[in-house]
């Protein structure tokens, strides 16, 4: 799987470069950011703005990642678009994940 990743100081931007995060493809999509989590970044922020699509698959990915970032920094999730925000708000993920409205908001929340 095609990531994108950026490093500025104690911060990891992965940028997913698929349409869509589905069953297709979220083995690969987890391996991959599991990768950068094993770097131990202090921050991890993952770029949707390619992102199209997500489904259940995806979603329970994100949460499984989520729960390997305990205790090793934080994961936020920004430039979801306006069907994937609605399905974090519709399943509640919404209070479990920091989502920014976009990169440059997600990078100012960081310590």
């Amino acid at each position: 799987m095609n990531i994108d990743a950026e490093h500025q100081s104690n911060v990891t931007i992965l940028t997913p470069a698929v349409r869509r995060l589905d069953a297709s493809v979220a083995g690969a999509f987890k391996t991959a950011i599991s990768e950068q989590i094993g770097d131990a970044p202090r921050a991890l922020i993952i770029d949707f703005s390619k992102v199209d699509f997500i489904d259940s698959s995806g979603l329970g990915t994100l949460v499984s990642l989520l729960k390997m970032m305990n205790g090793k920094g934080e994961m936020t999730l920004c430039a979801l678009n306006p069907g994937i925000r609605n399905m974090f708000t519709l399943t509640r993920m919404d209070r479990i994940f920091r989502i920014c409205s976009d990169r440059a908001t997600a990078l100012a929340q960081q310590p």
